[in-house]
């Protein structure tokens, strides 16, 4: 692995597409690092925050911005907040740092959209039908058909925007093994890699 150049693949998913667990199989076929709340955490830490300010500061944004190209510039609002400012600065530096170190998956946190410019990234879109997505959410998540079906509303409204993706696959065509199998191969050509 340490011979070949480093590479990003970033994953946006509406909820209850079973994106994360594809992007974990994906990770660990790939032989690479995987991120997704820990850099949360990570800039929880280097503000001396709690994790669950900064959750809530997201959710505060994501119920009051209905324009979605406004919510990928500013995906933690734009009250001119500077604790917000910096909120959002600290993750787009983890997310540039883990890039400049090594070759990994981001979920989510508008990595897709904070490194559209990185040369050498890969931007994904996992989807799903909203009958497959209700039925995940209640199998996977323990969620009832009532919750499962308000999280999906209110979580798309928040994720409806598709720039910077350059493949979107719908996860229910293949199931989780088989989608991460397809997006792996699709990786490891575009990025001329070694199979492992």
């Amino acid at each position: 692995m340490s011979d070949e150049k480093k590479y990003v693949v970033t994953i946006a998913r509406q909820f209850g597409s079973l994106g994360r667990p594809i992007a974990k199989m994906m990770s660990e076929k790939l032989g690479i690092e995987y991120y997704d709340r820990d850099i949360v955490e990570q800039a929880a830490k280097k503000l001396n925050l709690p994790v669950s300010h900064i959750d809530e500061l997201e959710e505060k944004v994501k119920k009051t911005r209905k324009n979605s190209y406004m919510r990928m510039m500013f995906p933690l609002g734009t009250e001119s907040s500077s604790e917000q400012d910096n909120i959002f600065e600290a993750q787009q530096n983890i997310m540039r740092f883990l890039v400049e170190r090594e070759s990994c998956i981001i979920v989510g946190r508008c990595s897709d959209f904070v490194l559209s410019d990185e040369p050498a990234a890969i931007h994904i879109y996992i989807y799903a039908p909203y009958d497959a997505r209700v039925k995940n959410c209640v199998k996977d998540l323990n969620l009832t058909e009532e919750d499962a079906k308000k999280m999906i509303m209110s979580v798309d409204e928040a994720r409806d925007n598709y720039q910077h993706k350059n493949i979107m696959v719908d996860s229910s065509v293949l199931g989780v093994e088989k989608t991460a199998d397809f997006l792996v191969d699709f990786i490891r050509r575009k990025f001329e890699l070694k199979t492992i």
